[in-house]
């Protein structure tokens, strides 16, 4: 059975209202609206309004001072309220609408009228909460769906490249730790704050899938790149875009692989402009690519490669501090070096 709670300071409104619905509805009745507060505090769970009924002119606080404290409060915020009334005027219901009322009911009314507004909107909030529930669904069923796509071609690269086992899982925990150590000391903070953070840690994984198109000749070649080698190898990073830009055709989402393909395409500029594919410069770099170039470097540098030890985690640090103005972004370097022993945890 849903709840009604009906405020009103007027004893021949609320026994009016309470006759008319507590035959289909639990019935509150409050004489104020800091009854209705003390009753929203106190009141079990299951017992919470499915709808409120709100006077607006009541002594000590009005029907508009009592919405304003529902909507500023998570608890309450999302509970239905029709104002009750006896002004009609313009003024006050362009009011009530602007801070959230769900409808005006006008006073005194009849029990029919009553019995049919409420119905019938308790039968559209329902319908709302159910489709908001089934698009709630549908959203997390598609993100595991890409989410898993997302993991079997990143998988796929790494099983191809014996140098560089689970690459791709750290550089992802480099992702977030840079991240968040951006967001607390307000670098960037007004773009990656519109970011889905969700969306971004998992195209992070794609930002080496160009290599799907290298030779395994050249990928798990032994000794150092000839300068020929070097040249092609390069190559995944336009081929990473070419690979995520036909995804995007074929799927029709280009939200969702917006990152992947700025994390693929530009992971390899340098701050000075002396990188690849296309040589820009500075903030010409998207963010994603200057934060994943922070993030690669590192895990290159503690690593073994085939043409070099790891290096421990105090010389990357030194490299990548020695490296900001010229490889990397001074500005994301800086909040490297004050997160960088979370990355050595990671």
């Amino acid at each position: 059975m849903k709840t009604i709670f009906i405020v009103d300071d007027n004893d021949v409104n609320l026994s009016t209202a309470e006759q008319a619905l507590s035959k289909q509805y639990r019935v509150f009745t409050l004489p104020s609206a800091d009854a209705m507060f003390e009753l929203l505090s106190d009141i079990a769970p299951e017992l919470m309004p499915d709808l409120i009924l709100l006077d607006i002119l009541m002594p000590e606080m009005d029907g508009f001072e009592a919405m304003r404290l529902l909507k500023s409060d998570a608890r309450y915020s999302d509970i239905p309220v029709i104002f009750l009334t006896g002004r009609n005027d313009p003024a006050t219901e362009a009011h009530g609408f602007e801070i959230g009322a769900l409808d005006f009911i006008s006073k005194p009314f009849s029990e029919p009228v009553l019995m049919n507004r409420i119905k019938t909107h308790l039968e559209i909030e329902e319908l709302i909460h159910e489709r908001t529930a089934m698009l709630i669904q549908r959203t997390e069923k598609l993100q595991r769906l890409q989410n898993s796509m997302v993991s079997i071609l990143s998988n796929m690269v790494e099983s191809r490249d014996k140098y560089t086992g689970r690459h791709i899982e750290r550089t992802t925990k480099y992702i977030k730790i840079l991240l968040d150590g951006m967001l607390e000391r307000g670098v960037y903070s007004d773009e990656i704050s519109r970011w889905n953070f969700e969306e971004v840690f998992s195209s992070a994984r794609l930002h080496d899938i160009g290599k799907i198109i290298i030779t395994d000749l050249i990928l798990n070649k032994s000794d150092r790149l000839t300068e020929d080698e070097y040249d092609l190898m390069k190559t995944h990073a336009l081929e990473g875009e070419k690979i995520i830009d036909s995804i995007i055709a074929e799927s029709g989402n280009e939200a969702f692989l917006l990152n992947a393909k700025l994390f693929a395409g530009y992971h390899h500029e340098w701050w000075d402009g002396t990188g690849y594919p296309r040589g820009l410069k500075g903030e010409e770099i998207p963010l994603q690519g200057r934060i994943m170039a922070v993030a690669d470097v590192y895990d290159a540098l503690i690593s073994d490669r085939s043409y070099k030890n790891a290096f421990t985690h105090e010389k990357a640090v030194e490299i990548i501090r020695e490296s900001g103005g010229s490889h990397f972004d001074p500005k994301i370097v800086d909040v490297f070096l004050e997160v960088s022993e979370l990355f050595k945890e990671a």
